[in-house]
């Protein structure tokens, strides 16, 4: 597991440390040129001092060579040797015979390699011969060496002095984040409530932000699942109390008559039990955490005709027009077996609410460039202050219930409906149909449907 403090803490040291070698190597190089600079004109000042000692009739000119002194010292570090040479080239003199460098009438300077180590070498020329003054590079690559080295433990040091005060700034800055975790992990999976945002850094303000969003969702989402298994409960108690009486009466029946209308009497309270926890079924997989919802093209032109045949003998059982309106294909991206299930939802509903004779039209077109659905019926209708009302689960209407063909409707349906159609990022709307009677229903799609 990943900590932030000590990503942070190895980023920082590391940069830090890198920082203090490239200070160190940035000392080295300058001291080193500063150094080039400074030896290489006390190389040409030493050189042309010695030509002018000779010129002054101590010179190469003569024909006695001057002999060298024999050495076995060690070289100091900043050692300058000199040497002078006939203009022909013959050594007369030099301050360190060990060193053997090679003759030249080049004047200035020059980097020869002797016996394996580099010289630096400043060569003045004149007609009586060649001076010459030579210093060793490794001296003053040793001496800018020294130089920083003397700057890279300090660095090191302020390296170590960063570090301590970013570990104690750190945890101190962390410390409101551990709060806020131990504030969480106290918690019950009842305890939702926002965690206060009066003590935590504003670093850190959308996390927690973020986190009290999800907790709220969570305790809504707890709400409404704990009013829809009390609603549940409520709503099986009846049906189930029924079909035992049912069964009592199958039970007690006397003659094959009395069994007979039993036997029926409890198959339809079976029908309707069935439909029950179907539409339970439903309102589970049709919330927002329930299942995922697919993508792909739905025509819901074809949706409406399938619909329409496979609803079209309960409407010829209770003489009802029930027809459908979907000529062109009306495309639409969505969970197909959703969708299916919020059409069913819609033309039963308009099935069990109109009375024997009436009409119940299906279409499925485009408005405004927005896909729809629309069923309309000719049945009581929905009060417009109901309207909002019955999309809430359980509830129904007392003019809809007192219409309703068997008292079967248990007040989901459209409660599925609008569950399904805000996953599919479409909007139901109830309203009045052209003739003033009944109720239409209208299901509109977005415009451009997310493929997400």
């Amino acid at each position: 597991m990943r900590s932030i403090e000590r990503t942070l803490l190895a980023w920082i040291l590391g940069a830090l440390s890198l920082g203090a070698l490239v200070v160190a190597l940035v000392t080295y190089l300058v001291t080193l040129e500063e150094m080039h600079e400074v030896f290489d004109a006390d190389l040409k000042n030493v050189a042309q001092a010695v030509a002018s000692y000779h010129h002054a009739g101590h010179g190469p000119g003569g024909k006695e060579v001057i002999a060298s002194p024999q050495r076995t010292d060690a070289p100091e570090d900043s050692e300058i040797v000199t040497l002078t040479w006939t203009p022909l080239g013959q050594r007369v003199f030099s301050s360190d015979s060990r060193v053997d460098l090679p003759f030249t009438n080049t004047e200035g300077l020059s980097r020869p390699t002797v016996q394996g180590e580099a010289w630096i070498v400043y060569s003045s020329v004149n007609d009586e011969g060649v001076a010459q003054a030579a210093q060793r590079l490794s001296a003053r690559q040793e001496m800018a060496g020294e130089s920083a080295g003397k700057v890279l433990p300090p660095l090191l040091g302020l390296v170590v002095i960063v570090g301590g005060l970013l570990v104690f700034g750190l945890r101190r800055g962390l410390q409101p984040l551990d709060s806020t975790a131990q504030d969480v992990a106290r918690r019950t999976a009842r305890a939702l409530e926002p965690i206060t945002l009066a003590a935590v850094p504003k670093e850190i303000v959308p996390l927690v932000g973020s986190i009290n969003d999800l907790m709220n969702r969570l305790a809504v989402a707890f709400a409404a699942q704990r009013r829809f298994l009390a609603d549940a409960a409520h709503e099986l108690r009846t049906p189930i109390t029924a079909l035992r009486l049912q069964l009592q009466l199958l039970q007690r029946s006397s003659d094959e008559a009395e069994r007979r209308q039993a036997v029926a009497d409890l198959a339809a309270g079976i029908d309707r039990s069935q439909r029950l926890v179907e539409q339970l079924l439903q309102v589970a997989r049709s919330d927002p955490d329930g299942e995922v919802t697919r993508r792909e093209p739905v025509d819901l032109a074809e949706l409406v005709r399938a619909t329409v045949a496979s609803l079209s003998i309960k409407a010829e059982n209770k003489n009802l027009d029930l027809g459908a309106d979907a000529p062109d294909a009306v495309m639409v991206h969505g969970d197909a077996n959703q969708l299916r299930v919020l059409l069913n939802n819609l033309v039963e509903n308009a099935l069990r609410y109109t009375p024997a004779g009436g009409v119940v039209d299906v279409a499925a077109g485009l408005q405004d460039g927005r896909s729809l659905l629309r069923v309309v019926d000719n049945g009581p209708g929905v009060a417009e202050s109901e309207r909002e009302r019955v999309f809430d689960r359980f509830y129904r209407c007392e003019a809809a219930q007192s219409q309703s063909d068997d008292g079967s409707g248990s007040g989901l349906g459209l409660a599925i409906v609008r569950a399904i159609a805000e996953r599919h990022g479409a909007v139901v709307t109830l309203q009045l149909p052209g003739g003033g009677h009944g109720l239409e229903v209208v299901v509109r799609f977005p415009a451009v449907y997310p493929l997400g």
